[in-house]
């Protein structure tokens, strides 16, 4: 089994995070490995803000701007919310920044930083470290990403937070192959 195969099956979603969290040297390898997403007409269409720090107690205060405002998902302890980001000493925000482009769709440009931050994520626990892409309505929430800094036409892929694991926890059960892959068109499988 090739060390690519080994880190994919091995990959797990880590919540239990604590200090350290990756040094500049791993950050930069793994940001490199984000790099190497698929990418139609090189658009590079993903950035990365890297908080840590007093930047998580921002982060929080920012998340906790949204309570009680809009959805009932989002309408929750305000407390709660501020203390999110405290779950782990880094949080990347992986941020879709499309492109206009007439061959290459916005969609195909959202997976491409999807497949971005799988990419970091595979990196940072292949260099020892753990962490959970969460999303949820925080993600898409307008005043979260104008606090941020995105632009109008960007939007938040995901919360990466990252660090050193705790406790592992049991592995997770996968599917059996047969519950998610055919062979099409299914007379030809003989």
């Amino acid at each position: 089994m090739t060390t690519v195969i080994d880190a994919i099956l091995k990959r797990s979603s880590e919540p239990r995070l604590q200090e350290p969290a990756p040094s500049p040297d791993v950050l930069e390898e793994a940001f490199r490995c984000a790099a190497r997403a698929p990418d139609h007409a090189l658009l590079r269409p993903w950035r990365y803000l890297v908080i840590e720090g007093k930047g998580l107690e921002s982060l929080g205060k920012l998340f906790a701007a949204t309570a009680d405002q809009g959805s009932t998902t989002l309408a929750q302890d305000r407390e709660k919310l501020q203390r999110m980001p405290q779950r782990a000493p880094m949080v990347i925000v992986g941020i879709v920044s499309p492109r206009p482009h007439p061959k290459v769709p916005q969609v195909e440009q959202e997976m491409s930083a999807a497949v971005g931050m799988g990419y970091l994520l595979l990196a940072l626990q292949s260099a020892g470290y753990g962490g959970i892409w969460r999303t949820g309505e925080i993600a898409r929430d307008r005043r979260v990403s104008e606090g941020l800094g995105l632009a109008d036409h960007e939007s938040i892929a995901g919360f990466l937070y990252v660090g050193s694991v705790v406790s592992e926890k049991p592995e997770v059960p996968r599917p059996e192959l047969e519950s998610f892959v055919a062979r099409w068109p299914a007379d030809d499988a003989g």
